[in-house]
C-alpha cells in the first residue's frame, strides 16, 4: 500500500452539559460565559421554564447568541450549528416555530441582563495603549446604521429616517454605548427611539458607569455645558472638542500654548491647534482643533499630547464595524417587532464582548502587546469553529489559556499601528456626506508627518456665544425659540389641552416635525401629555 494512502483516525472526547441541556452551548466561549451564570440571571428575571421542555430557557440563551455568530442562516440552520459536534448524543429536533416560540418566552430582559454582566472595562493597568497619565480613555458615540426588517411595528418605534433624496429603505437602531478605547471592549450600552434624536440625551443614561480614573472622550455632538459639567460631576476627566460657534473666555494663559476658561462656572483649560498631515504620496491634509479639557495641570497633559491623544476615540468607530460588518456581515436584523429588536441587540452585543474577552485575554499572556493588533475577524472564525465542534465548553486544565481562540489570535497578530490616512469614499447617493470633500486621498496613504501649530488667543474676559456671521452686523436680541413661541401660545389659554396640528397651522410648520419636538419637551418634563397628540402646559398646583 503506497504511503501517499494511508490513512489515520482522530478521535476527540466531547464535555457538554447533560440531557436536554447539550445544545446550550457556544463552545470554547462558554468559558467567559458559564452555565451557572446564565442560569443566574434566568433566575434573577424569573424567565426559567415551569415545567423542563426539549427546549429550556438556558439553552435558548445561547441559541440567541449562536444567531449572532451566523447572521446568513436560518433558526434550523444555527441549531444544526449547535448539535454538529454532539453526533451519538440523543438531541431534540424543534421546528422553526418552536425556536421562535422559545425567543419569545425568554423575551429581552435576560438578555439584557447577560450584557449588564459581561460589560466593563477588559484591559489590566499594565496592557499597553489602555491608559493615559494613569487614566483610563474611554469614549461615548451612538450608531444609527443597524438596520433593522422594515415592519409597521418596528417604524412605529424606530420611526423612517429621510435624506436628501427620499426615505431610507429600512429603520435603522438607535445605539449609545461607553467603550474603552484601548481595547474597545464595552462599558455598557443603551437602544433607543424615534424620539431619542439627540445623543447626549441617550449618553446621560450611562453617565452612572464614569467615575474617578476614567478619561472621557468626547466629539462635538456631545459639546453642551449642561452635559459636560454632567461629566465632570462623575469624578471622570473629559476630553472633547469644541465646535466651531464656541467662543469661551480666555481668562489666563499657559506655556504650553494653552489657556485657562470656564464654561457655565465649570473650570476648564482649552488647547487650540491647527494640524497638518502630510501623506507619503505628497498630499497634504489640514484641520483646526478646539479642545476643552478638565486636565488643568499642563505639565502632567501637554497640550500637544492631548492632541495627539484625541483621535483614540475613533477607536469606537473600529467597535461599530467589527458589530456592523464583522459579526452582522452587513445583514439586516431578524426581529419585526420591539421585544424581539431589543433581545437581538443585547444578544448581538453581548456575544461581540465576549470575543473582545477571548481577544484580550489572550493578548495579556503575551506582555507588552498592544490589544490594536488582535485581529476580531480572526476570533469570530475561530470562535464559529469552536461552536460547531463543541469544543472546550469546559476548560482542558485549572489554567487553560489562552485556548483555541487566543491561540489563533496570537498566531494571526496584526502589524503595530502606524499613521496613515483612512479611504474615504462615499458611495450611498442618499448620504449627507455625498458632496463633502476635505482633501483626504482617496486611498488608505502612509502619514510622513504630523505638524502641531498652537494658537493662543489675547486674553479677553468677555465670553460671545455664537460667532457673527460675515456681512451682517451683530444684532442685540435674539428671536423667539419655538418653543418659547409654542409657550406664548399655550399660555392664551392654558387650561386646555392643544393638538399638535393646530400649533403647526400657527407656526405655519409640518405636523410631522412638531409632533416630534412636543414629545421630546412632554418626555423632559417641558409640557404634559394628555392624550393622543395632545399636549398641556406644565402649570404649578
Amino acid at each position: 500500500m503506497p504511503a501517499e494512502s494511508a490513512t489515520t483516525t482522530v478521535r476527540h472526547a466531547v464535555t457538554v452539559a447533560a440531557g436536554v441541556f447539550a445544545p446550550g452551548h457556544l463552545g470554547e466561549l462558554t468559558q467567559y460565559l458559564p452555565f451557572e451564570l446564565v442560569d443566574d440571571v434566568l433566575e434573577q428575571t424569573r424567565t426559567v421554564q415551569h415545567r423542563l421542555r426539549d427546549l429550556p430557557t438556558r439553552v435558548g440563551v445561547y441559541f440567541l447568541l449562536a444567531l449572532g455568530m451566523f447572521p446568513r442562516l436560518g433558526y434550523a440552520r444555527v441549531w444544526d450549528k449547535l448539535t454538529a459536534g454532539l453526533t451519538g448524543l440523543a438531541v431534540p429536533r424543534p421546528s422553526e416555530k418552536a425556536l421562535r416560540d422559545l425567543r419569545r418566552r425568554l423575551g429581552p430582559a435576560p438578555l439584557r441582563a447577560l450584557f449588564e454582566v459581561v460589560a466593563g472595562p477588559l484591559a489590566q493597568p499594565h496592557t499597553p495603549g489602555v491608559r493615559f497619565g494613569g487614566l483610563r480613555t474611554v469614549a461615548f458615540d451612538g450608531c444609527n446604521s443597524l438596520k433593522a426588517p422594515d415592519t409597521d411595528r418596528n417604524r412605529s418605534w424606530l420611526g423612517r429616517i429621510r435624506y436628501r433624496m427620499g426615505f431610507a429603505g429600512y429603520p435603522t437602531l438607535r445605539l449609545m454605548t461607553l467603550v474603552e478605547t484601548g481595547t474597545r471592549g464595552m462599558l455598557g450600552a443603551v437602544i433607543g427611539s424615534a424620539g431619542d434624536r439627540d445623543e447626549p440625551t441617550l449618553a446621560r443614561r450611562l453617565l452612572p458607569l464614569l467615575g474617578p480614573g476614567m478619561l472621557v472622550l468626547l466629539d462635538r455632538a456631545f459639546d453642551a455645558n449642561a452635559f459636560l459639567a454632567e461629566v465632570a460631576g462623575t469624578g471622570a476627566r473629559l476630553l472633547a472638542r469644541s465646535k466651531s460657534t464656541r467662543n469661551p473666555p480666555v481668562l489666563a494663559h499657559l506655556p504650553d500654548g494653552s489657556y485657562l476658561s470656564y464654561l457655565d462656572g465649570l473650570p476648564v483649560r482649552i488647547v487650540e491647534a491647527e494640524l497638518r498631515v502630510t501623506g507619503a504620496d505628497d498630499s497634504d491634509v489640514g484641520d483646526r482643533y478646539r479642545l476643552i479639557t478638565t486636565l488643568i495641570d499642563h505639565r502632567r497633559y501637554p497640550a500637544a499630547a492631548l492632541v495627539r491623544l484625541y483621535h483614540e476615540r475613533w477607536e469606537i468607530e473600529t467597535a461599530y464595524l467589527a458589530l456592523r460588518h464583522t459579526l452582522l456581515d452587513g445583514h439586516v436584523l431578524r426581529s419585526g417587532d420591539r421585544p424581539g429588536l431589543e433581545q437581538e441587540t443585547w444578544a448581538l452585543l453581548t456575544l461581540y464582548q465576549l470575543l473582545r474577552m477571548a481577544m484580550v485575554t489572550a493578548v495579556e499572556t503575551r506582555p507588552g502587546t498592544d490589544p490594536d493588533r488582535a485581529s476580531f475577524t480572526t476570533a469570530m472564525e475561530a470562535a464559529r469553529d469552536q461552536l460547531t465542534a463543541a469544543r472546550g465548553i469546559f476548560p482542558d486544565s485549572p489554567i487553560s489559556l489562552p485556548g483555541a481562540i487566543g491561540t489563533a489570535v496570537l498566531d494571526t497578530l496584526l502589524p503595530a499601528r502606524r499613521p496613515r490616512y483612512s479611504a474615504r469614499k462615499v458611495k450611498n447617493a442618499t448620504s449627507r456626506y455625498l458632496n463633502r470633500d476635505d482633501g483626504r486621498p482617496q486611498t488608505s496613504t502612509t502619514i510622513t508627518a504630523i505638524d502641531i501649530t498652537l494658537h493662543t488667543p489675547p486674553i479677553d474676559l468677555t465670553p460671545r456665544r455664537t460667532r457673527p456671521t460675515p456681512g451682517r452686523p451683530p444684532s442685540t436680541t435674539q428671536p423667539p425659540t419655538r418653543r418659547q413661541r409654542i409657550t406664548a401660545i399655550m399660555n392664551t389659554d392654558p387650561h386646555r389641552s392643544w393638538t399638535g396640528a393646530e400649533l403647526a397651522e400657527r407656526l405655519q410648520v409640518k405636523p410631522r416635525n412638531l409632533l416630534t419636538q412636543l414629545a421630546e419637551w412632554a418626555r423632559l418634563g417641558l409640557l404634559t401629555r394628555t392624550g393622543t397628540g395632545t399636549y398641556a402646559l406644565n402649570t404649578p398646583p
